[in-house]
């Protein structure tokens, strides 16, 4: 008994730039890949590019918010700078600069 052919689902061009995009491959690199010119790929396919890389990003930044919530400390540093407006600040220490000078001079 012969075996039933199994169906290979057939992906557009635009399905397929979507999902290159959102691997993050630049739009030259799938222009190469389709064989045409970058004028060409943003005429036609450039609003699948968007969409694709607008679905990377979002899954980066659920990716990089799920890290910090787990407790990686540099990610939530940098999570509080970028949403949060955090920013490292100098603080002048004035011990500091009397010990420093003291060195420098006795020294």
């Amino acid at each position: 008994m012969a075996r039933k052919k199994k169906k290979i689902k057939e992906i557009s061009n635009e399905e397929m730039i979507e999902k290159l995009a959102e691997k993050g491959l630049s739009k030259r690199e799938i222009a190469e890949f389709l064989e045409i010119n970058e004028t060409t790929f943003d005429r036609n396919y450039g609003s699948f590019y968007t969409k694709g890389r607008k679905t990377l990003k979002m899954k980066l930044r659920e990716k990089q918010i799920d890290i910090a919530m787990n407790g990686n400390p540099a990610m939530l540093i940098w999570l509080g700078k970028v949403y949060l407006g955090q920013k490292d600040s100098d603080i002048q220490d004035e011990s500091f600069e009397i010990i420093v000078k003291r060195s420098v001079i006795s020294g």
